[in-house]
């Protein structure tokens, strides 16, 4: 179909307008205006919503020297509210939002972990954690990091000879810091090859243990368990298997740490932008599908929200990257890809900053022994 002059004037009208209830100007010039280099960008975004136009920042069609107060501001105002009809396509996008898919298995997420050790070892701190930091008293990502790992080891009293699991153990930062700091015995459990190779050498001489193995194939008994970031790669229809997988592996008395974002509502729809180019079959869980998922399972011993510390997380990532782009640069991370992985790391920020997505630590216990003191 083509699209005439009073279709494409249509959709430029119906954009702006949006932009302007945010306080955003298309073709102004505040950091967080919108230029538009190819005016094909109004049509397509009113005809393909998200996917229209993150693929259109991609492709070069528009620019935001400052993209994440963009998203952010377009948060706050709510627009999703405010509009019916095709335009809430391009809500869909401010929103940022993860999705349920309904999907049975995890194996599309690992794409996003094997992407390239290379791009993780220039954009991660030094210990290669990729969940949100702890800024509370710290003033580098490096600081923020460890300060994390050490929080989460304080929240559940780990002690020299536990036997520790790690669910989707990434790079081996959490069994690394908990067998030189605290101790313990660790095993750490991912899907992701790359993840695996390198968490192997970074814990070498350490009493860890780094498994390619799926939850859902967990076996044997440990006093703690602890999750970091990869909740979110489960899926709804498989929240109530994952804590049983949990609980299974858990010994009496035992402790269970999971650090997950979190939304403010249950979502039904998937977001294609974010599946197609980020993260396959992923959603993020709200309050009553976490709730429902351990009921009867586990106590809820304490739920910290960490949420704007992710902000400044992501951002520190998103420095780190624009620094070491230009040894990135080439065959393997191009152009597209560049304008790509900026897009999600900023749309990730302002979602964090606009409080439309939370960070949650819950420390979840299995036939409490005594009483649990919170820490932060």
């Amino acid at each position: 179909m083509i699209k005439t002059a009073t279709t494409q004037s249509r959709s430029k009208t119906q954009i702006e307008s949006l932009a302007q209830q945010a306080g955003i100007a298309i073709g102004g010039t505040r950091p967080w205006d919108v230029r538009v280099h190819d005016h094909r960008f109004f049509d397509r975004v009113m005809a393909q919503g998200t996917l229209g136009l993150g693929e259109a920042y991609m492709e070069g069609w528009w620019d935001c020297d400052a993209l994440d107060e963009f998203f952010a501001r377009a948060l706050r105002a709510r627009l999703e509210e405010k509009v019916t009809g095709r335009a809430g396509f391009l809500l869909a996008a401010l929103e940022a939002k993860f999705h349920a898919r309904n999907f049975e298995g995890m194996g599309t997420v690992k794409r996003h972990y094997d992407l390239g050790n290379d791009l993780y070892r220039a954009m991660l701190d030094k210990r290669m954690v990729y969940t949100c930091a702890y800024w509370k008293d710290a003033h580098n990502l490096d600081e923020a990091q460890e300060a994390k790992l050490d929080l989460v080891c304080r929240k559940l009293g780990l002690r020299p000879g536990m036997r520790v699991l790690d669910i989707g153990c990434g790079w081996g930062s959490f069994v690394k810091f908990a067998a030189e700091r605290y101790g313990v015995k660790a095993t750490g459990i991912t899907i992701a090859e790359k993840q695996a190779e390198l968490a192997r050498e970074m814990c070498r001489g350490l009493p860890v243990e780094i498994l390619l193995q799926d939850y859902r194939d967990m076996r044997g008994e440990f006093d703690r368990i602890v999750s970091l970031g990869m909740f979110e790669h489960v899926g709804v229809r498989n929240y109530r298997l994952y804590m049983e997988a949990a609980h299974r592996c858990l010994a009496e008395g035992g402790l269970f740490l999971l650090h997950t974002m979190g939304a403010n509502q249950p979502y039904q729809d998937v977001e294609p932008w974010t599946v197609k180019y980020i993260f396959p079959d992923s959603m993020i869980p709200s309050i009553s599908q976490v709730g429902a998922a351990l009921e009867n399972l586990f106590v809820m011993e304490d739920w910290h929200n960490l949420s704007t510390d992710y902000d400044r997380t992501l951002c520190s990532w998103h420095g780190n990257f624009e620094r070491a782009w230009p040894q990135l640069k080439g065959d393997a991370y191009d152009e597209t890809f560049r304008r790509m992985w900026n897009y999600y790391l900023l749309l990730f920020a302002a979602s964090f900053r606009a409080r439309k997505n939370q960070l949650w630590q819950m420390v979840l216990s299995r036939n409490p022994q005594g009483q649990y003191q919170s820490i932060r």
